[in-house]
């Protein structure tokens, strides 16, 4: 029997047309330009300013983004995955309904929420799947609209994150290509320095909770950031290790977009030359779910069939982890 790997076999995006900018934040709170990209490597983000419209519309656009590129017809999926931090609604699954707006009427759907790590657990669940054998086709998506749970008087978090969506689709492969190795880890302690304290079955929402903005993101960020540094370099370093890879075999590191510090620290460990390291946060910002994804797509046309990747990302709880993955295909 040829061992069945999951693939990434196309790649869809979307980012709204607003641009903020350091310099419109400069107007908003006190802070700078020079101080935002020193400190965080983020000159501008995406933000979703339109009336009604949340994490499913930018999910649907870059849902539809991958079904036009791979002219592939979305009653061929088996299995939608949205990963997000911020879905529609409480309950009312924002996958389940992204599924029927894109046409995936044979799929089943849910959403996984992991925090920034969203879209990686959702790689793990995505390619087992279909190593099972029992799904072909499955659509993996991460978005998330982060400005609608950001304080935009809150220095500290106003300047970070931004909104977008990504989407890669997996199927089966029998060329050794796909997802190779996997470290995930999460830990209970994060969820003092980086959560919404309101909104929940702890805090429900009151008159008291929305006085406090208690329904924003809260960040302790040197503790958030010390974590970060060694969880993501750590398992990255590990992965290579347990593969037999050294840094000369990796070809690309594709780390969530955080921190540009945070980037470096994990490339640095893994001795890889700043030019394997895929970087758009000076465009977008943290878009949590999104930010792989987005990486893929912008840098799609660099992306070589054979090619080692290194994912890894990091968020709240805490959760992070690491995959290798070999790209399956060079585009025409």
């Amino acid at each position: 029997m040829t061992k069945i790997t999951a693939a990434i076999t196309a790649i869809g995006s979307y980012v709204p047309d607003y641009v903020l900018s350091n310099q419109v934040l400069e107007t908003l709170v006190d802070t700078n330009d020079e101080w935002i990209t020193s400190r965080t490597g983020i000159k501008e983000r995406r933000i979703l300013k339109e009336e009604g419209q949340g994490t499913s519309f930018l999910a649907i656009k870059a849902a539809q983004d991958l079904i036009n590129k791979a002219n592939l017809d979305p009653k061929e999926i088996d299995l939608v995955i949205m990963a997000t931090a911020t879905p529609d609604m409480p309950v009312a699954s924002t996958g389940v309904y992204v599924a029927s707006q894109i046409g995936a009427s044979n799929a089943f759907a849910y959403d996984l929420q992991a925090a920034c790590s969203s879209f990686l657990y959702g790689m793990s669940a995505a390619s087992a799947y279909i190593a099972s054998g029992k799904y072909k086709k499955v659509l993996l998506i991460g978005a998330d609209k982060m400005s609608s749970i950001i304080d935009y008087t809150d220095r500290a978090t106003c300047i970070i994150f931004g909104d977008g969506g990504g989407a890669v689709l997996f199927e089966p492969n029998e060329e050794g290509l796909g997802l190779q190795d996997e470290i995930l880890r999460s830990d209970g302690i994060g969820r003092e320095f980086l959560k919404i304290e309101a909104g929940g079955s702890i805090l429900p929402p009151s008159e008291e909770t929305i006085k406090n903005k208690q329904h924003f993101v809260f960040q302790d960020g040197k503790t958030v950031f010390k974590y970060a540094v060694s969880g993501m370099a750590d398992v990255s370093e590990k992965i290579m290790q347990r593969n037999n890879l050294t840094k000369d075999d990796v070809n690309w590191l594709v780390a969530h977009q955080a921190n540009k510090r945070i980037i470096d620290a994990t490339s640095n460990r893994m001795g890889l030359d700043d030019s394997k390291v895929l970087i758009n946060i000076q465009k977008y910002g943290n878009t949590t779910s999104a930010t792989l994804p987005l990486l893929l797509c912008d840098f799609e046309n660099q992306l070589k069939k054979g090619d080692n990747i290194i994912f890894a990302a990091f968020g709240g709880g805490f959760t992070w982890g690491s995959i290798y993955l070999k790209w399956a295909y060079t585009k025409q």
